[in-house]
């Protein structure tokens, strides 16, 4: 764009550069909701959003996220994502917030969600098929309706949806197809909605935009809506912008309706708009349309402004700039492009070219614009000259960039004379300022005297309240003398800090300076200021200096100092507290400090000082010097903290009547353990009853530091148990030591303290039981609780018993085991047995205890001591009182056992005795009392025990039958059991005869079964079975003896069958083929008539298929027939077991026959068969198997009359099944008749008919059938028929591939090659075609390569190719190709890889100012110089932008061929490098090319400027010497430079370069060598060359001394000259200053009669409210006097803060 225009465009960003894909920059990937973010939203293989940050685009934040839309807020990092639920057409929408990974908002929407947009940085709006919904991301409401679209939106694209910042009206923008007549033209719709009247209004429109103006005469701005559309009507296209206001203010200006026309160029006659954004900083609408084009209109008018293409792709998304007055705009190709106003020509634009000046103007007022400068003063001046002063004021107000708000404009507006009843024209301007904005210091200054001379205070606060004047020094100094308040807050706004200080120092806020002044960085004098308060207030100065404490950078003055002036006025406390503030941070450097209010303190206020210790703020003061005086003032505590040596705390810790006893327990933590100890020595040896307790609570606390070993040690020494118990006392919770335990017990036992001995006894784990049981022995204590607490936890109760017993304690006794420990009694009752205690009283202790006593120890105790008979009483009484408890039964019982008291009778009766233990008790006493007890209890094992052991057999067998228990039965038929033989005999000759019950009687069969005993159980089943009894014709008892013959003795089974028939048959004769009895099980089979289990045992058991056959005829049974049929089926006679399947007319196996019969090979029986079997099914498998049947015998004329019959087979299956196995002509027929063309083409092929087969491909019209085909017809080399299937199957793009390789591996190059070339023309022809194609010549036609590529390129697959031009190595071709594909890199390489084939002068220029490898510069300069040396310099001024121009001269230094790029440097040299410069000056130097070194030294300063001139100060030519010494003068080394002009005789160079040198020395020294040398002339051309730095009496005395006056009269005059000049400039600005002095005099009485011409109109062209109580009119007073500084209490100050100056 041209750099004059009005709109600036640049690209910002481009999409590609941070890694987007172009495939998803597009209207529904990308979103753009202000100037702050873009969105983007990946799909594919891993979806994602990336956010980009318009602040650092280049670090995009790409986030794994799968949605369906993507929306930044428009100010914060806040994500909206929409995605569709799963299976519905829901939309779930969910807010998230980036910053802190949190989600705000979720909702699903009930309806599909087709456009939503941020309407506020709050809001969002979400546009569904019928209605439109906000929702707010604040609080946890859902989305609320809004309106319902209308029917002119129905079926559109929503584009667009806006809202006013009132949020009071909005508008939805839409887009749908074009009308019948011009379809191409998209048709624009819109909706516009008003919030409170609640209704919408449809209209036609493209884009949309809400704008805010104010009218002039309004005080608020006005609502427009923007819009732009494009429609057609009657085949004319009408392109109009409309601006109009909504809801236009009653009673107020309203802006009037605007229309402009869109002018779109016949190349874009189908463009229309596609956005509209709004430039409130400047007042322009901007218009983008589909196709790139900038419509720019003026706001206020709707004038046309500028237009212009600003992308040449589709642009599909704006936004608002708002801070650049301009627009973003995204296009297909991803360049983010900013359009802004040029603001240095849009007004010369407006007003040159459109030529339009009140528009320029009002652009420039508008937008504080340049350009417009001289219009406005044009303006103004015509205004002025007119009159019209209230419109010249106006314009002044509104000057861009406030050209004309100048003093001179002031002036001009005072020269103006008042007329009468007229306000005059300069309070119209300041009323018109006041009005517009703020004003500047000037006038404000100005209006502020004319209200001050009015004495209108009020005025002025308004005014400074409303922040309508800028303050100055000046400004405050006007007001000071009318109120000081006010003048303050002046000074305060313009930050005139002396003047501050002084007005707060007058007011006495002296702690306001110091906020003051840190604020604006001032430093006043604070010495002063602090002993100014210190004299009225010394609280004050407290707080005044701990604010200076506070400043940053540390206190501007000393803490001592302040210290001392507090303390030279005795104010301790007011120091105290100064110090205790400052040095809160107890810093080291404050150690004297803080010794110094410590001592202050303690010697005045000792009670401060210990509140200052305790807080324990402070740690860097003296400690000894602070310990002395805290003794001295009785503060011994605090004397024992300072002090360090045990000499001075053993002294002052012995006053323990002044100390506090807790204090001093505290300070023993602070003491080693040795001096600690020591310590509480001394204490002891003092005051052992005083101080005992001290010690003991001491000892408390630190017992982990002082041991508590030595602290008992300790007591011990003084033999105080009772410290020694408090001590303990407290140590015991926590110690595990026995001997801490038992020394507690101890010195309890020995204070007297027998609760706590009892307590300790009780609770305590850890003493040693024995130790402590002893020592409570020996103590003989009066109570015998804790002792019984030992005992009792210890278990040393017979040790208990006997000592209570022995001291006569029997009270103990009895308490211990009715109340302590019941459970023990039984230990108790033993041991006095053992002691020989009378049995009256064991029996009474026994019978205290009753139910509570353990009945079982107490029974083995006396048991053990055969003293049972003891308890009989005790037992009989808990019978008597109903006990259940099985002990006391079992006790009981043994007693009756053992008096032999009818025993029989109790083992019985009793059902509460333990079985077990009695039966045990019996066994030696009686074995059958033992018996009937086990039995009672059913104890097996133990009565098969006892009954083994005394041979009791009978009554083992008769209780063992009477058991019926499973597990008992198998014990005792164990092979193991030696009597099993005794027990099997009783068995069968007593137990199971006299049995009447059958369940035992089947109980011992199972178990003798279970037992593996058939013999003796056949033996028994036959007496049982065969004989008479009661269970002979029992079907069970049959059953098991024929069962049991058939496992053990097979012999027998016939005659059992024969004579058996209350038997299950069928059961039965399954075991007999089980058992390989297969006659017998027959014989089972037809006595029951089961003739297909009998047939089925010839069948699979004999394996007899004619006895079968034989049996089938005999009984004609159909199910028969079927087994023998599917036996011969196995067998492999299919033949036969076709005819059997016949005979049993059974269909139901007619799979298995079909397999067989195929197997077979016998179709012509299976073609039998399934005849049958489709009288009776239909099988689609059945008529399917007889087509295929048909085929195999050759009968092709049946399969056409069978499938024209009714009939259910799978056609296309037996179809694919005739073709598989190669039955082409029956395939054929089959494909035919059910239109499978593609199996009907494939199977053509097969048969070698390729016509056919290409006709029936064509119906087909299947790729895979094409690619068959065409394979079929390229094998037989039938190119023509392979070609026309080819181009069927090279339009799919996954075929093509395949396609090419077959021909390829064949070899049929060129047909391929024609089949692609034909393809090109192909409707369908795709991307793959061209590709490929191209591939095909890269290997197989390389001339026909180039000419193919620049034909196609845009419709190439381009990276493929380049892989094929890589391969076959056709460099020319492959960089044509990276070039295409933006790939410069690879193309530059490949040129300089391999040039005699790729290089192009001009083309690699072209390529190399692309690529983005900076090494490829260097790499291509290194490549020229080898190869192109000639035009080397060619390239590189194309990249001399690109190149480090150091490294270039460093290669062709290295190469010693630097001469070659002379040209290049030279046309670089203006970039100042060091190495071009020194590399240019070394050839200049080589060339001898003096005149161009001179001059490059002049430009180009960047180089060894010493080195050169060191080099060439010895050059054979006199110039190059020169230029050497030129060098020295611009180095600053003049000495060097006109020592050697001088060696050259260039006495000219000499004096130019003393001149320039500026030193007098030089100069005077140059003097002398001329006089020396005799060159009088010379000695005058040096005067006047070195004129202002000779000094006169110097020139003189030489000339004078050498006889050269003459040579220096010239400089004489010249001087004298010069000074009578300079004094008569002084006369001169003397009187002009004199004359300007009365005339502003003059002036300033002109002023103030100006002034009081003014002051009675002066309340009438203010805008600002009359004074309280002030009438109108009122007269001029002249200001009073004003006081000087000194009258604030401070010396008087110079303006601005500024010492007085003088001359």
């Amino acid at each position: 764009m041209a750099a004059n225009a009005p709109i600036t465009m640049k690209e910002a960003l481009t999409l590609g550069s941070v890694g987007i894909n172009p495939q998803f920059i597009t209207f529904t990937h990308v979103t753009m909701e202000s100037e702050k973010f873009i969105c983007v939203r990946e799909t594919g293989p891993s979806n994602s959003v990336v956010m980009i940050d318009m602040n650092m685009p280049m670090q995009p934040l790409r986030r794994p996220i799968t949605a369906d839309s993507a929306l930044m807020n428009p100010n914060t990092r806040i994500l909206a994502l929409k995605a569709q639920v799963p299976g519905t057409t829901q939309d779930h929408l969910q807010v998230f917030n980036i910053e802190t990974k949190t989600k705000m908002k979720s909702y699903q929407m009930t309806q599909q969600v087709v456009f939503w947009k941020w309407i506020t940085a709050k809001m969002l709006g979400i546009v569904t098929q019928t209605s439109v919904y906000h929702w707010s991301i604040e609080g946890d409401g859902e989305p609320v309706k809004v309106f319902d679209r209308t029917a002119n939106l129905a079926n559109n694209q929503i584009i667009n949806y806006r809202c006013d910042p009132s949020e009071k009206w909005l508008v939805l923008i839409g887009i749908a197809p074009g009308s019948p007549e011009r379809p191409q033209l998209v048709k624009g719709n819109m909706q516009l909605f008003a919030v409170d009247q609640q209704r919408s209004q449809a209209l036609e429109a493209h884009a949309a935009s809400f704008a805010s103006f104010r009218v002039t005469g309004n005080d608020k701005d006005s609502i427009l809506i923007c819009f732009a559309s494009k429609t057609i009507n009657a085949g004319q296209v009408t392109s109009k912008m409309h601006v109009i206001e909504l809801g236009a203010q009653p009673g107020k200006p309203s802006f009037s309706k605007k229309q402009a026309d869109l002018f779109f160029p016949p190349d874009f006659a189908d463009d229309f708009p596609v956005s509209m954004q709004i430039s409130n900083k400047y007042g322009l609408i901007y218009v983008i349309t589909k196709l790139g084009l900038l419509f720019v209109y003026d706001m206020e008018t709707a004038t046309a402004v500028y237009r212009n293409r600003i992308s040449p792709d589709p642009i599909f998304l704006t936004s608002e700039a708002s801070s650049e007055g301009g627009f973003y705009a995204i296009n297909r190709r991803g360049q983010v492009l900013l359009a802004t106003v040029n603001e240095a020509t849009i007004v010369p634009f407006v007003s040159g070219q459109l030529n339009n000046l009140e528009l320029a103007v009002n652009l420039a007022k508008r937008g504080n614009l340049p350009g417009a400068e001289e219009l406005v003063v044009q303006r103004f001046q015509e205004l002025f000259a007119q009159t019209k002063y209230k419109e010249a004021a106006e314009l002044a107000a509104e000057s861009p960039r406030g050209i004309l708000r100048t003093p001179d404009t002031v002036a001009k507006f005072q020269s103006v004379p008042v007329q009468a009843g007229q306000t005059p024209p300069l309070l119209q301007y300041f009323g018109t300022l006041l009005t517009r904005g703020k004003l500047n210091a000037f006038e404000s200054l100005e209006l502020s005297r004319l209200v001050v001379n009015q004495n209108k205070k009020n005025l002025l606060e308004n005014w400074l309240a409303e922040d309508k004047l800028e303050c100055s020094e000046e400004l405050g100094d006007l007001v000071k003398t009318v109120d000081n308040d006010l003048a303050l807050k002046i000074y305060i706004k313009a930050r005139a800090t002396p003047k501050v200080v002084a007005a707060f120092a007058e007011r006495r806020e002296f702690d306001k300076i110091l906020i003051y002044s840190k604020q604006v960085g001032y430093t006043p004098d604070y010495m002063f200021l602090l002993q100014t308060i210190l004299r009225t207030d010394p609280q004050g100065a407290v707080n005044f200096a701990l604010m200076m404490s506070q400043m940053e950078g540390g206190c501007p003055v000393d803490y001592n100092t302040i210290t001392d002036l507090f303390l030279q006025r005795n104010l301790i406390r007011e120091a105290t507290a100064f110090l205790l503030d400052v040095l809160k941070p107890n810093l080291p450097e404050h150690g004297y400090l803080q010794t110094k209010v410590l001592e202050i303190n303690l010697v005045t206020f000792p009670n401060v000082a210990d509140a200052i210790l305790a807080n324990g703020m402070f740690s860097h003061y003296d400690r000894p010097r602070i310990g002395q005086l805290c003794e001295k003032a009785g503060l011994f505590i605090r004397a024992l903290q300072h002090y360090g040596e045990l000499p001075d705390i053993k002294r002052v810790i012995v006053n323990t009547h002044a100390i506090e006893p807790q204090s001093l327990v505290e300070f023993f933590g602070t003491l080693s353990r040795e001096w600690a100890l020591e310590c509480m020595k001394d204490l002891l040896l003092v005051n052992l009853r005083g101080n005992l307790q001290i010690i003991v609570q001491t000892a408390k606390e630190y017992s982990e530091q002082l041991g508590a070993d030595a602290c008992i040690k300790l007591f011990e020494q003084f033999k105080s148990y009772e410290g020694l118990y408090f001590f303990l006392g407290s140590y015991l919770s926590s110690s595990e030591d026995p001997e801490i335990h038992f020394k507690y017990i101890e010195a309890a036992a020995k204070t007297g303290q027998i609760k706590e001995v009892e307590r300790v006894t009780r609770e305590s784990n850890f003493y040693d039981a024995e130790k402590t049981k002893n020592f409570l022995m020996e103590a003989k204590l009066p109570d015998a609780r804790p002792l019984i607490n030992v005992c009792d936890r210890f278990g040393f109760v017979p040790d208990l018993t006997h000592y209570l017993y022995t001291n006569n304690m029997l009270r103990y006794i009895e308490g211990y085991v009715q109340k302590v420990n019941p459970g023990n009694a039984p230990l108790v009752v033993g041991q006095l047995l053992d002691d020989e205690c009378p049995e009256d009283f064991i029996k009474g202790l026994i019978l205290s205890v009753r139910s509570l006593l353990p009945v079982e120890p107490l029974v083995e105790e006396c048991e053990k001591r055969n003293r049972l008979r003891l308890l009989t009483q005790f037992l009989e009484h808990l019978v008597s009182e109903g006990s259940q408890d099985v002990h006391v039964h079992n006790a009981l019982g043994k007693i009756i056992i053992d008096s032999n008291n009818n025993p029989e009778h109790f083992l019985t009766t009793n059902p509460y005795y333990d079985s077990r233990v009695v039966g045990k008790y019996c066994e030696k006493r009686d074995p059958t009392l033992a018996v009937v007890a086990y039995r009672r209890g059913q104890c097996d094992d133990e009565l098969v025990n006892v009954t083994n052991k005394n041979s009791l057999f009978k009554l083992q067998a008769r209780y063992v039958v009477e058991r019926m228990d499973a597990d008992l039965w198998e014990k005792v038929l164990d092979p193991e059991n030696e009597f099993r033989r005794q027990l099997i005999d009783q068995v069968v000759s007593t137990a199971l005869p006299e049995s009447k019950s059958p369940e035992q009687v089947s109980a011992a069969v199972k178990a003798f079964m279970t037992a593996d005993l058939p013999h003796e159980l056949i033996e028994l089943l036959e007496k049982i079975v065969l004989q008479n009894s009661a269970f002979n014709g029992n079907f069970n008892l049959q059953n098991l003896l024929i069962l049991t013959a058939i496992k053990a003795d097979p012999s027998r089974v016939m005659d059992y069958i024969n004579r058996l028939d209350n038997f299950d048959g069928p059961a039965v004769g399954e075991v007999a083929v089980e058992a390989q009895l297969y006659e017998e099980a027959f014989i089972i089979f037809k006595k029951f008539n089961l003739n297909v289990q009998a047939v089925n045992v010839l069948l699979d058991n004999l394996k007899t298929i004619d006895r079968a056959v034989e049996f089938a005829f005999r009984v004609e049974e159909d199910a028969v027939w079927s087994q023998v049929a599917k036996t011969q089926l196995r067998e492999g006679l299919v033949s036969d077991a076709i005819e059997s399947f016949i005979r049993a007319d059974d269909s139901t196996h007619f799979l298995e026959v079909i397999k067989a019969a195929e197997d077979g090979e016998a179709y012509h029986d299976l073609v039998k068969y399934l005849l049958m079997v489709r009288q009776k099914t239909k099988e689609p498998k059945v008529d399917s198997e007889l087509i295929y049947a048909y085929a195999k015998i050759d009968r092709l004329g049946e399969i056409e009359e069978f499938i024209l019959m009714p009939n259910v087979a799978n056609l296309p299956v037996v179809g694919d099944r005739l073709y598989d196995e190669a039955l082409y002509e029956a395939a054929k027929i089959i494909f035919a008749f059910i239109s499978n063309w593609a199996k009907l083409a494939v199977t053509l092929v097969k048969l070698q008919q390729f016509q056919g087969a290409v006709d029936a491909a064509r119906k087909a019209n299947s790729s895979k059938t094409w690619k068959e085909v065409c394979f079929a017809c390229v094998d037989a080399e039938e190119f023509r028929l392979a070609q026309i299937c080819g181009l069927n199957v090279i339009i799919q793009v996954d075929d093509l591939e395949e396609v090419s390789e077959f021909y390829q591996n064949r070899g049929c190059f060129n047909e391929l090659i024609s089949l692609m070339e034909s393809g090109l023309g192909l409707e369908r022809a795709h991307m793959g075609i061209f590709t490929e194609l191209g591939v095909l010549y890269a290997r197989y036609r390389f001339e026909k390569l180039m000419e193919h590529i620049k034909l196609f390129s845009s419709r190439l697959n381009i990276p493929k190719v380049i892989r094929a031009c890589d391969e076959q190595q056709h460099w020319k071709e492959l960089t044509y190709l990276y070039i295409q594909y933006d790939e410069y890199d690879n193309a530059a390489t490949t040129v300089m890889n391999h040039s005699p084939e790729a290089w192009d002068h001009m083309q690699f220029k072209d390529i190399i100012v692309k690529v983005a490898s900076v090494e490829l510069y260097y790499k291509a300069v290194h490549f020229y110089l080898q190869e192109h040396p000639e035009v080397v310099n060619d390239l590189l001024n194309v990249i001399a932008l690109r190149v480090d121009h150091t490294r270039v001269v460093d290669i062709m230094r290295k190469a010693g061929h630097l001469k070659l790029i002379k040209p290049y440097m030279i046309a670089v040299q203006s970039n100042n490098v060091s190495a071009v410069n020194e590399a240019l000056n070394e050839i200049y130097v080589e060339e001898e090319d003096y005149d161009r070194l001179r001059e490059s030294i002049d430009l180009h300063d960047n180089f060894d400027q010493i080195g050169l001139a060191q080099k060439i100060e010895k050059h054979e030519l006199l110039e190059m010497r020169r230029v050497a010494a030129y060098i020295y003068k611009k180095a600053g080394r003049w000495k060097q430079s006109i020592a050697l002009s001088k060696k050259d005789n260039l006495y000219k160079d000499c004096m130019e370069t003393c001149s320039q040198s500026g030193d007098r020395e030089l100069s005077e020294d140059l003097l002398v060598y001329f006089i020396e040398k005799g060159k009088k002339e010379c000695f005058a051309s040096c005067l006047f060359v070195c004129y202002d730095i000779i000094r006169p009496d110097v020139a003189l005395e030489l000339a004078w001394m050498n006889n050269m006056i003459d040579f220096c009269f010239p400089y004489l005059l010249q001087f004298i000259r010069e000074y009578t000049g300079k004094v008569d400039e002084l006369i001169k600005d003397r009187i002009e200053a004199q004359n300007e002095e009365k005339a502003k005099e003059k002036e300033e009485k002109n002023v103030i009669a100006q002034q009081n011409m003014y002051a009675q109109l002066l309340p009438l062209a203010l805008p600002a409210p009359p004074m309280p109580g002030m009438g109108g009119g009122g007269g001029y007073a002249p200001p009073p006097p004003q006081p000087p500084m000194g009258g604030m209490g401070m010396p008087p100050m110079p303006p601005y803060g500024l010492p007085p100056m003088g001359y």
